[in-house]
């Protein structure tokens, strides 16, 4: 394992920084502010079950117990929580609606129209149409045991976003133990209970699945079927596959959002860390996975306030990948009209070969299908006339053409042959013998 030594030093210089300014009265709009019943001057955790006895000293701080980092390294004031079903721990904190992420408005978030989502719905899923407030939508990424899931595998840090009149806030459910699931489950209901819609990054994959996998093994109903899920992971693909390397919901928080992570734990070292924690009982080690948690879902709301807006108004996109990309999407769904308008428009942006040419061939058999063989020959004609990776079909849908709309198998013949002299294939070979055999037919005479 990678020493974290590094990382957790520079969080606790931030920490007494922090500190210095709250007793200060200095407190920047920009700074998240943390609600619970234990203050900034009292962080020890108390309870029958507190298992936090790790100290995690800073500079100038010592804090007792297991209070959080969230998104700008502030130490949350968590609070033990019972329920009917036991005890466990819980994190709250907040972003201002003056607060920034990368080039995201946090204060904007509040103003994303009732019925947004449903531009990430497809057509053939059966979903309704969403038609609910920001308020009422939750974000929700879990910090686990393992990646691979299974009945043995425990969420021990799940996460609940919410959007806010005064901004963004966060709760953080904590296994101090194994033994408190029941209860964090119980609390998680409870919760979702003031939400109509649920926006993951992978989790009908991942994250909703282990979930209910862990409701189930406790003996409890899951509260996610009455919610409209949103995976926001396969908006993000049809939308930046063909432009970026990689959709991972960091890499898309840097290169779309703009925001840098600095000294991020890496989710293989996540489960690591849980496990030394429940066998060292010190509870420091953990602070940079709450601040990865609180930070993957603040990158997943502020995501969420792009990526369904590129799809409602496509045409602001500025890369042609971008427009490719979702006409992709819309000729899987048979969107065909729309679909030609962003392919049209892709090839009039800034957009790699490579992609030229698999547009031209995506908006060739479009208009195809939308019976304008005109548009359709034109783009054949474009794709038959250079060396590409689709010059070979270009000719042979060429030769169709003039086979069987035109009636001239002698430039059918033509075209033919030149699709030979680039891939010889079966079918090429006998419409090549098929049209020969017909122009080599004496034909009738014609009288005066």
């Amino acid at each position: 394992m990678r020493d974290l030594s590094p990382q957790l030093e520079a969080l606790r210089r931030k920490i007494a920084r922090l500190e210095n300014r709250a007793a200060t009265g200095d407190r920047t709009a920009d700074s998240p502010h943390f609600s619970g019943e234990n203050t900034a001057n009292s962080w020890q955790v108390t309870g029958e079950n507190t298992v936090f006895h790790g100290e995690i000293t800073g500079e100038d701080t010592v804090c007792h117990g297991v209070n959080a980092v969230a998104a700008a390294g502030n130490p949350a004031a968590g609070r033990e929580v019972p329920t009917p079903a036991g005890r466990h721990w819980e994190m709250e904190c907040a972003w201002s609606a003056h607060y920034r992420h990368g080039v995201s408005d946090v204060g904007a978030l509040i103003e994303l129209p009732a019925d947004i989502l449903s531009e990430l719905l497809s057509a053939g899923s059966g979903a309704d149409r969403i038609n609910s407030p920001p308020e009422r939508w939750a974000f929700l990424d879990t910090e686990t045991t393992g990646l691979a899931g299974g009945s043995g595998t425990l969420a021990f840090l799940v996460g609940i976003g919410s959007i806010t009149p005064t901004g963004f806030g966060l709760k953080q459910y904590f296994l101090r133990q194994p033994v408190e699931e029941a209860s964090l489950l119980s609390a998680l209901t409870a919760d979702l209970a003031n939400y109509d819609v649920l926006v993951t990054y992978n989790g009908k994959a991942f994250d909703v699945p282990l979930l209910e996998t862990r409701f189930l093994m406790n003996r409890q109903k899951a509260p996610f079927a009455r919610l409209q899920h949103v995976d926001l992971l396969y908006g993000a693909r049809r939308l930046w596959r063909l432009k970026l390397e990689s959709c991972r919901l960091q890499d898309l928080e840097r290169r779309i959002l703009g925001h840098e992570r600095v000294d991020d734990v890496g989710g293989g070292f996540i489960p690591n860390l849980y496990f030394d924690y429940l066998r060292r009982r010190d509870a420091g080690p953990l602070e940079p996975v709450f601040f990865h948690n609180a930070i993957d879902i603040l990158s997943l709301a502020c995501l969420t306030a792009v990526v369904p807006q590129a799809f409602r108004e496509p045409e602001r996109l500025t890369h042609g990948a971008e427009l490719a990309g979702l006409a992709r999407w819309l000729c899987n769904e048979d969107r065909l009209e729309q679909a030609v308008v962003l392919m049209r428009l892709a090839l009039a942006r800034p957009i790699s070969d490579a992609l030229v040419w698999e547009t031209l061939w995506r908006l060739a058999d479009s208009e195809r299908k939308l019976h304008r063989q005109a548009a359709a020959m034109a783009a054949w004609s474009e794709l038959a006339a250079v060396r590409n990776p689709f010059q070979g079909k270009a000719l042979e849908r060429l030769a169709m053409h003039y086979e069987r709309t035109e009636k001239n198998p002698a430039m059918a013949l033509e075209y033919t042959h030149a699709a030979m002299a680039i891939e010889r294939t079966p079918e090429l070979e006998k419409r090549a013998a098929r049209l020969a055999a017909r122009l080599a037919k004496p034909r009738p005479g014609r009288l005066l």
